[in-house]
């Protein structure tokens, strides 16, 4: 460390390492169908095997559906929650990081928002969230979609809305750290394209006889902004397009491959864009390993005639979670890497973009569940490019 804090600061850290990482789920479904948390999560917001089914479904489990959980006045094209399933969650961080303007900070709240999920008819379902406090704004609508599950009865579901183009990959809203998985989130000299929210459509499909999924993806490419005066959302001609192949080996491994394509307009001058990469996820007793590698190619990112320089980004991602009694354990630890690398850092700088052309950290988390619904964070993050470290302590909480 290049600068000393005080004894009492490690000592708490370490006591409260312990018992603690972020927490991105909710008991709205609990609530609903009357089951713990750990029926999905384990620890939440990491989704289980079944968690997973649970969301294919369109957030239904058609087992517990009942037609008294409904009204139907007398309309069989009718069917309405008796019940609006809604809930909220609260979480707060404070945060010590090195050789900031502003090295501690009490996060309190860092966020709250109101979610709501549930049926709108037979194999069709919604969900949606509200952060009424993201960081000190208003942040909005961030996830929010329509889920349509087995169109003509084949294993083909459809999602329309607004969603994280990286979800097929690694899914940010359920991640176990503080820290990012910053490839997805880093914007390329004035691209506005990276792979966070954007509005579109996603397409799912599973072979079950080869345990092979494939997802498919149409998108504006210009992320969740605000319509302009011609009350467009997209800001150019041009969609976006992604692909993600996932095979399963056997219970314990599977093998994926990504692919996206798009395309930006800005004043006549084009910038396209390749993101492409491989990923691995391979599970066995209580250790789980996920990593993830990308490239990133831009023809012109600065969408400049002359001259227009290709541009190369590639990402790593690896996590690790330990969870020593499996999915009833309520003491996790997460290792996560994060390395972004970029040729565009040499060539020409941006003082306006608010990109980590040059990124690399390790994390090392710990969590504990004091219930299915309240956790404890503890997180300690080495910054290998600057020489410096971040600490985290939160609590999260779903109701």
């Amino acid at each position: 460390m290049k600068k000393s804090f005080t004894w009492f600061t490690v000592i708490i850290m370490i006591c409260l390492f312990v018992v603690s990482t972020n927490s991105w789920a909710i008991p709205a479904f609990a609530r609903r169908y009357k089951i713990s948390c750990s029926t999905c999560h384990a620890p939440f917001p990491k989704l289980k095997p079944y968690g997973d089914d649970f969301a294919g479904a369109g957030m239904i489990l058609e087992e517990e559906e009942k037609d008294r959980d409904y009204i139907i006045a007398g309309d069989d094209l009718l069917r309405l929650n008796k019940d609006f399933p809604v809930a909220a969650r609260f979480d707060a961080f404070a945060v010590y990081d090195e050789d900031k303007h502003v090295e501690t900070d009490l996060e309190t709240p860092w966020g709250l928002k109101l979610l709501s999920g549930g049926t709108l008819t037979k194999k069709i379902g919604y969900y949606f969230y509200f952060y009424m406090s993201e960081r000190g704004e208003v942040a909005g609508i961030e996830d929010a979609y329509i889920h349509f599950d087995n169109i003509f009865n084949a294993n083909l579901d459809i999602m329309l809305g607004q969603f994280q183009t990286s979800d097929p990959l690694m899914k940010r809203e359920l991640r176990l750290t503080f820290e990012d998985y910053m490839i997805y989130g880093t914007r390329i000299g004035l691209s506005q394209t990276n792979l966070t929210y954007d509005r579109g459509i996603m397409l799912l499909y599973s072979i079950e006889k080869t345990g092979t999924d494939i997802v498919g993806l149409l998108v504006n490419g210009n992320g969740k902004g605000e319509a302009d005066a011609d009350k467009k959302f997209d800001n150019d001609r041009h969609k976006n397009f992604g692909v993600r192949i996932i095979q399963a080996i056997g219970d314990f491994m599977s093998i994926g491959g990504y692919y996206y394509l798009g395309k930006e307009e800005q004043d006549t001058e084009i910038n396209d864009i390749v993101y492409w990469g491989p990923d691995l996820n391979i599970g066995v007793g209580p250790i789980e390993v996920t990593a993830q590698y990308l490239e990133r190619t831009d023809s012109s990112p600065y969408f400049s005639a002359q001259p227009a320089e290709e541009s190369k980004t590639k990402g790593t991602v690896v996590e690790v979670i330990y969870s020593p009694q499996l999915d009833r354990s309520r003491f996790f630890l997460t290792a996560l890497y994060n390395k972004v690398e970029s040729d565009l850092s040499d060539k020409v700088l941006c003082n306006i973009c608010p990109v980590f052309l040059n990124y690399e950290t390790a994390t090392l988390s710990g969590t504990y569940l004091f219930a299915r619904n309240f956790r404890f964070t503890a997180e300690f993050t080495h910054d290998l490019e600057k020489e410096s470290n971040r600490f985290v302590l939160g609590i999260v909480s779903g109701f």
